[in-house]
């Protein structure tokens, strides 16, 4: 099933984000992948999911070759 990160776009532009496992639910964020990984440890999430949310959204269609 897709997920909506259409509020997670919004509010963390740019930045890397790191989330629960229900992959929806935003822990911590930061500028990088160190940043957040420091967070999410201090926070008792030793292990989350990482992402680094684009810019600006590009559509894609397509697959692998």
């Amino acid at each position: 099933m897709a997920i909506n990160w259409t509020n997670i776009f919004k509010k963390y532009k740019g930045l890397w984000v790191g989330l629960k496992d229900d992959e929806k639910t935003v822990l911590v964020s930061g500028e990088s992948v160190k940043e957040v990984m420091k967070k999410a440890e201090t926070k008792g999430y030793p292990d989350p999911i990482l992402f680094k949310v684009p810019r600006k959204l590009v559509p894609y269609v397509g697959g692998l070759g």
